[in-house]
C-alpha cells in the first residue's frame, strides 16, 4: 500500500491518479495513523514551505511519518514535499524543515540572464536533470531527461552525496532530486512529466 499524505497543500489527485494508472495500491489519508500501515509513503507539496510545515506538523504527521523511515520503508517527496526534508527554509522568513537532509531552500536570484534574455521566477517549465548517481527512482531513466518543474525556491544540499540528480537554471545549479537510504524526493514534479515521470513512479513502487 502506498499511502499519499492529505495535509491539504499537495497535487494529491494527480499523484493518485498517476500510481493507479500503473496499477499500484494507494490511498489518500488524512489520517495520519494510516501511514503506521503503509508500504510506502508519499510527500507531495504544492504552495509556500511554511504554510506546508505548518500543516504537517498541525496535522500531526511528522512523527509517524518519522517512524516510517526509521523502520527503512521507502519515503518519496515531491516539490515542496522535498523542500520539508531539509533543515531550514527562507520563504516568508526562516522556517525550521524536518532536518532529515542537510541543506537549505533559498530563493532563485532575480536578475538572472540566459542567452541574452532575463530568466523569470518561478522556475516553470521543461528542463533537464543531470543524473550524479543512480537512485533506484531513475532505473530506466536517460541523463539529460526532460522533467516538469514549478518552484520560485530550490533545494541547496549541504552534502554533495545526497544528491541524485542536479538542474540548471541560469547560473545556479540545484539539487532537483535526493536519495538517503530509504529517503528519496524530487523538486519536480513526476506527475507531470509524462513518460519520464510514470517510469519514476514505477521505480518507486516496485521498490
Amino acid at each position: 500500500m502506498i499511502n499519499i499524505i492529505d495535509y491539504e497543500m499537495g497535487n494529491l489527485r494527480s499523484v493518485e491518479k498517476a500510481f493507479e494508472s500503473l496499477g499500484f495500491k494507494v490511498r489518500v489519508s488524512a489520517d495520519p495513523n494510516d501511514i503506521k500501515t503503509a508500504d510506502k509513503v508519499v510527500l507531495p507539496g504544492v504552495g509556500a514551505f511554511r504554510d506546508c510545515i505548518h500543516n504537517l506538523r498541525s496535522g500531526g504527521f511528522v512523527d509517524p511519518l518519522l517512524e516510517h523511515i526509521n523502520t527503512g520503508k521507502p519515503m518519496l517527496g515531491i516539490c515542496v514535499g522535498m523542500q520539508m526534508l531539509f533543515d531550514e527554509s527562507e520563504e516568508f522568513g526562516r522556517h525550521q524543515g524536518l532536518g532529515l537532509i542537510p541543506g537549505k531552500v533559498v530563493r532563485f536570484p532575480s536578475g538572472m540572464v540566459e542567452n541574452g534574455e532575463r530568466l523569470k521566477v518561478p522556475h516553470m517549465g521543461w528542463n533537464n536533470i543531470n543524473i550524479q548517481q543512480r537512485s533506484p527512482l531513475f532505473n530506466g531513466t536517460e541523463d539529460e531527461s526532460f522533467v516538469y518543474f514549478v518552484h520560485s525556491y530550490y533545494c541547496d544540499a549541504a552534502d554533495g552525496n545526497d544528491v541524485a540528480a542536479s538542474c540548471c537554471y541560469g547560473d545556479v545549479e540545484f539539487s532537483a532530486s535526493i536519495w538517503r537510504n530509504n529517503i528519496m524526493a524530487t523538486q519536480f514534479h513526476p506527475e507531470k512529466s509524462q513518460a519520464v515521470g510514470l517510469n519514476i513512479f514505477t521505480n518507486f513502487g516496485e521498490l
